[in-house]
C-alpha cells in the first residue's frame, strides 16, 4: 500500500486501522478520488481540507433534476454532509446551497410547481452561500438571454448577463483546460482545471462587484452574438467569455466540477460557506469506511 501518492488536491488527514476501529496510523493525503485504493482496513476522516469545518457544514443541494447526486457524492468524499432540497421549508435546515446543472427550463418549472422561488430568492438575499453550476448559473443570473419561447423564471442575485446554451447543443459538449489562478492560490494544486461543459451557458457581462475566476476563448463573432457577415469579417479573431465568477457569497460556474475527481471548487465553496480561517477542523467524522474492494454507499463513478 502506498499512501504518499497524490490522489486529488484537497488535503485531508486519514486514520487507518486493520481492525476496523480508530486505532492505527494517521497519514496526510491529497483526497478527492479513489481513497479506496489506499488499502484494506477502515479509513476515517480525522481532519478535512483546511478551512472546512465539517461539524458546521450542512450543505443543501437542490434536487429537482440534474446532477444533484454527483454534488452530494463529491461532498461525501470531503467528509461533508449534503442533503437534498425539494421543498421551501427544507432550506431552513441548511447553511448553504448548491444549485446543480441540469435542464434549466425543467428545473424552473419544477421549482415553480413546488413554490420554491420565493424561498430561494430569500435565501440569496439573506447572504447565505449559494453555488450554481451550469443551469444553476442561469438560475442565479439577474438576466438571461437565448431562452426558450416564454422564457423562464430566475432567482437572481448575481449581477451578470448569461447566455443559455451559449456553447451549443448536447452533441457540442466538450472538455477544456481552464486557467484558474484564484482557485490554485486558495486550494492548491495545478494552475488549470478540467472543465466539463455540457450544453453549457456562458457569462457575457458582469457588474463591477463580480470577480471573474475563469474565462474561455471563443471566436469574436460568437462572443458578441454577431451576424453571419460579421463572422466572415472576424474569422481568426478571438474573444473570451466568462465561465466562473464570484460575487460575495455567490459562486457560479458554467461547467460541471462535480463530474470530475478534482474537488477544489467544492472546497472553495465550503470555505465560503463556513467562513472560517485556514486551520483545519480536527473533529472525527466517520464518513469513510473503505477497503480496497469497497466504495462509499451509493458512490457514483468519477470521469477522468
Amino acid at each position: 500500500m502506498s499512501a504518499s501518492e497524490p490522489i486529488g488536491h484537497s488535503q485531508c488527514t486519514l486514520a487507518w486501522s486493520p481492525w476496523g476501529d480508530r486505532f492505527g496510523y494517521e497519514i496526510k493525503v491529497q483526497t478527492s478520488k479513489a481513497i479506496a485504493s489506499l488499502g484494506g482496513g477502515q479509513w476515517s476522516v480525522v481532519s478535512g481540507p483546511a478551512g472546512v469545518d465539517k461539524n458546521m457544514a450542512i450543505v443543501g443541494v437542490l434536487a429537482l433534476q440534474g446532477s444533484f447526486n454527483e454534488h452530494i457524492a463529491a461532498l461525501r468524499r470531503l467528509g461533508v454532509k449534503g442533503v437534498e432540497v425539494r421543498k421551501p421549508e427544507q432550506l431552513q435546515n441548511v447553511t448553504s446551497l448548491i444549485i446543480p446543472g441540469g435542464e434549466s427550463t425543467t428545473m424552473a418549472k419544477l421549482a415553480e410547481y413546488h413554490n420554491l422561488f420565493p424561498a430561494l430568492r430569500e435565501f440569496v438575499k439573506m447572504g447565505k452561500p449559494v453555488w450554481g453550476t451550469c443551469a444553476g448559473l442561469i438560475f442565479l443570473a439577474n438576466k438571461a438571454t437565448g431562452q426558450k419561447t416564454g422564457g423562464q423564471e430566475l432567482i437572481g442575485g448575481l449581477d451578470c448577463t448569461v447566455n443559455r446554451n451559449f456553447f451549443g447543443s448536447q452533441i457540442q459538449s466538450f472538455e477544456a483546460e481552464l486557467s484558474v489562478p484564484e482557485l490554485a492560490s486558495t486550494e492548491g494544486g495545478p494552475e488549470t482545471f478540467r472543465g466539463v461543459f455540457i450544453r453549457a451557458p456562458a457569462i457575457l457581462e458582469v457588474g463591477s462587484e463580480v470577480q471573474v475566476l475563469a474565462d474561455y476563448p471563443v471566436p469574436s463573432y460568437k462572443a458578441l452574438g454577431s451576424s453571419s457577415e460579421d463572422q466572415e469579417e472576424n474569422v481568426g479573431e478571438e474573444k473570451k467569455v466568462i465561465v466562473a465568477v464570484r460575487q460575495g457569497k455567490i459562486l457560479a460556474t458554467a461547467f460541471h466540477p462535480e463530474l470530475t475527481a478534482d474537488t477544489r471548487w467544492h472546497t472553495y465553496f465550503l470555505k465560503m460557506a463556513n467562513d472560517v480561517g485556514e486551520e483545519a477542523s480536527t473533529s472525527l467524522v466517520p464518513v469513510l469506511n473503505l477497503s480496497s474492494n469497497q466504495q462509499t454507499p451509493n458512490e457514483l463513478p468519477i470521469f477522468q
